[in-house]
């Protein structure tokens, strides 16, 4: 009997990671970070073709691993990497903060993941002013340090805008409204730093702050939530003030609470958002302030102050509506790794298919591109049956649905006995295109990943084409996708 019971769970368990592996409705993409040229550019002050080649040869590896969004940080530390109204160029982009950028860094990757059909989430830092005074202390005239200092507080060797200033909440959503205003984005999206992670006997200083502008709280702790609380709150309605199609999505720090503390926590025993970076995620979530939850979820399996399938549970159950997907650490893989669970890269394998049996998980973001495709470990090549077929962003509950008009005029011609090249027009609300390829003696099956072979958001493909007995045996079609990722019916090149 007992034999029977495993055989079943163990058939359950391939069938629901079988039927994960050809959904098309998954997110898989990279954190792209700028702070301090982690992942780009490689260096301050290159040339702008320099830094253009390198954007392309990372949008280009990332497509080669069937992966569809970049979360591109775009303000670091109250700078830009695009052209803002606000704020100055960013010194880790021009080599000296507030020069002249000589192209708009991220009109060109939007332009670039386009023609890949990419989503592009854009990253900001709320309350980052300097994340180190001591290696870098200049600042152009027009930075937040010269203009308004007032708003400004030191803790450690950073300074931060003052969670607990109106004028410091108003000024972000004016960053946030220009932003997605002036460019074509599908989220504006923010992780962990929110009160700075604490330092051993120093006290973030805001208690004049607080004793000036209580708004009615005792508690310190809860005040520094409220405050947190408010700005995501008005993030959230200057973003749908301006594109309500526009998702906003965080990255917590994987423990919301622990058990210990709270009856709703998880059973870990380690630092947490509430009580460490007065950050009340499910508490947005439960208001429908944010429209996705991307937990840094940078443990391994079985890692016992915190277990990643145990938080991966608890925030798949703890969702409130919002769309999860799971941050993956690629950065923790050494042969001198603490945990010898990260000797071996084969351990983001083991939570991608932790994920994939999860309907709740809807896809995974690695930190960072420069750790995901570090030639030592080849987690590219790992993945490459996780990640065998192209997949599209999930819809998203919490954004009014945007019906795309059917492709328009398709047409297939053969080009040179090499290449098929499909084209078509663009219907309205038509923001990028699925093209399939299906068997004529087969049923259609448009939900099945391994039918699509390409997408795009330029209106023509070419695919690879072998012989005549090709266009017998296939029929290709296309859909349109609209900004909140909803698709057309298919429309087939006869």
């Amino acid at each position: 009997m007992k034999k029977t019971i495993s055989l079943l769970l163990i058939l359950c368990s391939f069938v629901a990671y079988s039927s994960a592996q050809t959904n098309k409705r998954a997110l898989r993409g990279l954190w792209v970070a700028t702070v301090t040229n982690i992942d780009w550019p490689t260096a301050p002050g290159l040339p702008a073709e320099n830094q253009q080649a390198e954007m392309i040869t990372l949008l280009d590896e990332m497509q080669s691993c069937n992966m569809n969004t970049i979360i591109f940080q775009i303000r670091p530390t109250a700078d830009a990497f695009y052209k803002s109204h606000f704020e100055p160029s960013s010194h880790w982009l021009t080599g000296l903060q507030g020069k002249d950028m000589g192209y708009d860094p991220l009109q060109f990757a939007i332009d670039e993941c386009h023609k890949r059909g990419m989503n592009i989430h854009v990253w900001l830092n709320p309350y980052r002013v300097n994340n180190d005074t001591v290696a870098y202390n200049t600042y152009a005239k027009d930075h937040i340090m010269n203009t308004h200092p007032e708003w400004v507080v030191s803790y450690g060797k950073a300074k931060y805008f003052n969670p607990g200033l109106d004028e410091v909440r108003d000024f972000t959503c004016k960053v946030v409204k220009d932003i997605v205003a002036n460019y074509d984005i599908d989220a504006i999206h923010m992780d962990d730093y929110f009160y700075p992670y604490k330092i051993a006997g120093e006290e973030f200083p805001d208690s004049l702050t607080f004793v000036n502008h209580p708004r009615g709280f005792t508690d310190k702790g809860d005040w520094r939530r409220n405050n947190v609380n408010l700005i995501i709150k008005e993030i959230n309605e200057a973003i749908k003030s301006e594109k309500p199609w526009v998702e906003f999505g965080i990255s917590p720090f994987a423990i919301w609470r622990n058990k210990a503390e709270d009856p709703r926590g998880s059973e870990t025993k380690a630092m947490t958002n509430y009580d460490g970076l007065y950050a009340d995620i499910l508490l947005w979530q439960e208001k429908g302030w944010i429209d996705y939850v991307l937990p840094q979820l940078y443990f391994n399996i079985g890692y016992p102050i915190a277990d990643y399938a145990i938080l991966a549970d608890w925030w798949s159950k703890y969702n409130y509506g919002a769309n999860v997907y799971a941050g993956l650490a690629p950065y923790r893989v050494s042969k001198t790794a603490k945990q010898k669970e990260w000797h071996n890269p084969k351990q983001l394998v083991k939570q991608i298919r932790r994920n994939m049996s999860d309907p709740n998980l809807q896809g995974e973001i690695y930190f960072s591109a420069k750790s995901f495709f570090n030639p030592a470990y080849n987690i590219p090549e790992l993945v490459r049956k996780e990640y065998k077929t192209l997949t599209i962003s999930p819809e998203n509950n919490r954004i009014a649905r945007i019906e795309p008009q059917n492709p328009q005029n398709v047409s297939m011609q053969l080009e040179k006995d090499k290449y098929l090249h499909l084209k078509w027009d663009r219907g309205d609300n038509a923001k990028r295109f699925v093209i399939y390829k299906f068997r004529k003696d087969k049923l259609v099956n448009k939900d099945n990943a391994e039918n699509i072979v390409a997408v795009t958001g330029l209106t023509e493909v070419k695919l690879p084409y072998k012989d005549n007995k090709d266009l017998k045996k296939y029929r290709y079609g296309v859909t349109s996708l609209s900004p909140t990722h909803a698709e057309s019916a298919i429309v087939y090149f006869e």
